[in-house]
């Protein structure tokens, strides 16, 4: 039975839906691996007295002092905000995909790379806020239950410093960074790939290709833009001394770091962002087309 035709404003609806759909699936997924990059993010040199030796030490010391709920801490900013995040990502994509092909002045791989750093930074602006609230309270070592609501410290951080650069749209140079960076590398090497390997008759070969091929994109976009990453969280995180503002600008917290703590801190928490961003790169992909397929053979 052929599939009826839809709508430019139909296909829209059902590319901003497929787009929230993969935020939620990926999120509740890999949230814990988000939790334990920005720890170690957050945490600074030696002298450190809670700093984590490695990946195995953060999961052993949240377990043994936070309980087994701390690896969700956090996790409703980010529940909130991935359903309207991706959903603006993808279907944003579509949009300057559709508007960089106009007139045929540039190739694929151009267009899906521009279309990639333009929808990033479209979502950066829709995801920072979160982010503030998501990072707060992240960094917190006490239990769960002992720990404010999301909604509290939202409101408290905008009692302080209000919707600005110094309150719930701090950071967002440096979230307009990784988000930018991230989806250009992203997008740019999952479609122009995808488009060069062969598509497999086998379902669940084609599956397992489609996997792979995000897999590689989430993890190159990760290793890419973790500078940017990093300095977001240290700038929304906990300052060095209660009080002063050390952490301002992206590229002046990337250049402080790297003086004080040398090159290799640019990429502190890269491995539980791979672990992270690796297979939910993949799974965000293979969600949002597998999702917008069904939807329109509905």
């Amino acid at each position: 039975m052929a599939e009826k035709p839809k709508s430019a404003t139909t296909l829209a609806l059902m590319q901003f839906a497929s787009g929230g759909c993969a935020g939620f699936v990926e999120v509740s997924i890999m949230h814990p691996l988000d939790l334990i990059k920005t720890r170690f993010q957050i945490q600074r040199g030696p002298d450190d007295p809670n700093r984590y030796t490695s990946l195995a030490d953060c999961f052993k010391k949240m377990y043994r002092q936070e309980g087994p709920m701390s690896f969700y801490k956090g996790i409703l900013p980010p529940l909130l905000a991935e359903t309207p995040k991706r959903a603006v990502k993808f279907f944003t994509f579509e949009r300057y995909k559709n508007m960089f092909a106009y007139g045929g002045y540039l190739g694929q791989p151009v267009i899906f790379t521009l279309a990639g750093l333009c929808s990033g930074m479209t979502e950066a602006f829709v995801i920072n806020p979160f982010e503030v609230v998501k990072v707060k309270l992240q960094a917190e070592r006490q239990k769960l239950a002992q720990q404010k609501g999301t909604f509290q410290t939202a409101r408290e951080i905008i009692a302080k410093d209000g919707f600005g650069l110094k309150g719930m749209n701090k950071g967002l140079t440096a979230t307009l960074g990784r988000h930018g960076v991230f989806n250009m590398v992203y997008f740019g090497f999952y479609h122009n790939v995808k488009g060069l390997i062969p598509e497999l008759k086998d379902p669940k070969q084609e599956f397992g290709r489609k996997f792979l091929i995000g897999l590689v994109s989430g993890t190159l976009s990760s290793c890419i833009n973790i500078p940017f990453d990093v300095a977001k969280s240290r700038i929304q995180g906990p300052q060095p001394v209660p009080g002063e503002i050390k952490y301002r600008t992206c590229m002046a917290t990337i250049v402080t770091v790297y003086r004080e703590e040398g090159f290799l801190a640019l990429y502190k928490g890269l491995l539980p962002k791979i672990l992270r961003l690796g297979p939910g790169g993949a799974i965000m992909l293979l969600v949002y087309e597998y999702a917008f397929e069904w939807m329109k053979k509905l």
